[in-house]
């Protein structure tokens, strides 16, 4: 809203200067930081501490009266709700006029057309106060300043004296872990993280929601001593592995990524890609038995990504392939199908068919909120699609970034790409380049923070690495581990992150996003 992106004639001031983009304070460079430092402003504690008076002032009880008059809140009296009584005046001219304005003594008062055309302006033009909602001072709100003074309180701002990494917990096989899901709601009926490995051995390790205020959902204090996963007994004790391994064999090209997997948002399904038959495939994680075989691709499907489910499960399902297109599935979570119909779930129909790459689709990523799908082919630009079908722009890299191969984007319109060779992009959802970096690691996991202001990267260094999204500045290093990660997760609450690792196990480490939250480090 700050750019003449389209070029039009706005005209030339008085000064001679021609008007074009808006103008920028100092403290912005350009307009996507004005945006987000308003609303760092906005969105502050310092502000949220404070709104009830700015409730008072708009919607309560410093509007009118005395009270408005101490506060200097007084506006012109037309501005007020019922200061015109249009109802009392049957004179079709003089029905614009307020009843403040007649005057019954002809010698005191006349009425022109001029006037009744000013208050009219005044009127339109002016703006209207709000109705008067309260009579009585509207409470604070609370605010995390004062929990983090709690006892027990792990909540904002309180310093991590928690050690990094919480636990390690290595499986049986070597295999390493290539997919990790952490669907960890208290409500779900089986809160765990869910891990694949590279010979399609998945386990439903249960979560201990062992983090939170006492009396909050999820906090138990039987539960506070323990560690937050609890390996899948099936797998401990090497009694159901035939429970939990995929048989099926995938096409021998095929090489075995997070992408080839998606886990349901109630852990109770697996999608997996990359079959020989061109089809991709929906496992039941209580039985291992397959569900559901889905067909619609020409060439082998080779990536999958699912968006932030709806209320009841439901949930857009993208697949990619080597025909170089992407198919929109939805996912019934009533059924716990492809497709609306459980009665036509043999032969479900994609909801929409997405064209424009020249190569195999390698990585792509949806969102529900924003209706947005973007993906990223072998070789060439990543694509914008809408839900619907529609190519909306493509994303140009800066020069060298021409093999993309991870995609994370956030409701708040952040798209990091990453390309091969340790280099990120940074895109806004209007496709502009914010920020690029390169680093010097062969990165194989990203994800963005629930706000979209944190990036965290894993690879195979086994270095797990925070960075502020916006500008790719480095915020905290984790001590390194002694395998390369793989894949990555956070909890619910975005208070542990889980990693995926090539030695076959996973990691739970500490992470706070607080901690390099600009309040606390720069005021608090």
């Amino acid at each position: 809203m700050f750019v003449n992106s389209n070029g039009y004639n706005l005209g030339v001031r008085e000064d001679d200067v021609v008007v074009n983009d808006v103008g920028l304070p100092p403290w912005a460079k350009k307009p996507e930081d004005f945006v987000r430092i308003n609303r760092m402003a906005l969105e502050s504690e310092f502000v949220s501490c404070q709104l009830h008076q700015w409730i008072d002032l708009i919607f309560g009880y410093k509007q009118r009266g005395p009270e408005a008059v101490r506060a200097l809140n007084v506006f012109h009296y037309l501005t007020y709700e019922g200061s015109v009584n249009l109802d009392s005046i049957t004179d079709p001219v003089l029905r614009e006029i307020p009843e403040a304005y007649f005057i019954r003594d002809p010698h005191t008062f006349l009425l022109t057309q001029d006037f009744i055309k000013a208050m009219e302006a005044q009127i339109q033009n002016f703006g209207q106060t709000p109705s008067q909602l309260l009579i009585e001072p509207h409470p604070p709100r609370s605010s995390a300043m004062h929990l983090c003074f709690l006892p027990q309180s792990p909540l904002m701002f309180k310093d991590q004296m928690q050690q990094d990494v919480i636990m390690v917990l290595k499986f049986p096989s070597n295999s390493p872990v290539t997919h990790v899901a952490a669907n960890t709601l208290p409500h779900l009926t089986i809160p765990a993280v869910v891990t694949v490995t590279c010979s399609r051995l998945f386990a439903v390790n249960r979560w201990h929601n062992t983090v939170g205020l006492r009396g909050a959902p999820g906090y138990s204090l039987d539960q506070a001593h323990h560690l937050p996963i609890e390996m899948d007994p099936l797998i401990a004790n090497n009694s159901g592995v035939n429970k939990r391994q995929i048989t099926d064999l995938v096409d021998q090209s095929i090489q075995i990524n997070a992408h080839c997997f998606v886990v349901t948002a109630d852990n109770r399904y697996i999608l997996i890609c990359g079959f020989w038959d061109k089809s991709f495939r929906v496992y039941s994680t209580e039985t291992g038995k397959l569900t559901q075989i889905v067909f619609g691709h020409w060439d082998v499907v080779t990536c999958l990504a699912r968006s932030e489910s709806y209320i009841g499960g439901d949930c857009y399902i993208v697949s990619g392939s080597r025909d170089a297109t992407l198919l929109l599935w939805y996912w019934s979570g009533r059924h716990h199908i492809i497709g609306d119909n459980p009665n036509s779930s043999d032969y479900p129909a994609p909801r929409a068919v997405l064209t424009g790459h020249d190569h195999e689709v390698v990585c792509v990523s949806v969102c529900a909120e924003l209706g947005l799908v973007i993906s990223g082919a072998k070789e060439g630009p990543c694509l914008v699609h809408t839900i619907t079908g529609d190519l909306l722009r493509a994303l140009e890299g800066p020069e060298n970034c021409l093999f993309p191969r991870l995609i994370s984007v956030s409701s708040e319109g952040h798209c990091i790409i990453y390309y091969e060779r340790g280099r990120f992009s940074n895109f806004s959802i209007n496709g502009k380049l914010l920020a690029q970096m390169e680093i010097n690691d062969s990165t194989r996991a990203i994800l963005l923070s629930s706000d979209g202001q944190n990036l965290v990267t894993g690879g195979d260094n086994g270095v797990v690495e925070v960075w502020q999204a916006c500008d790719f500045k480095q915020l905290y290093i984790y001590p390194g581990c002694d395998a390369g990660i793989r894949a990555m997760d956070l909890s619910h609450d975005q208070r542990t992150l889980i990693t995926g690792m090539a030695s076959g196990s996973i990691v739970a480490f500490n992470i706070d996003f607080n901690r390099w939250h600009y309040e606390h480090q720069n005021r608090y």
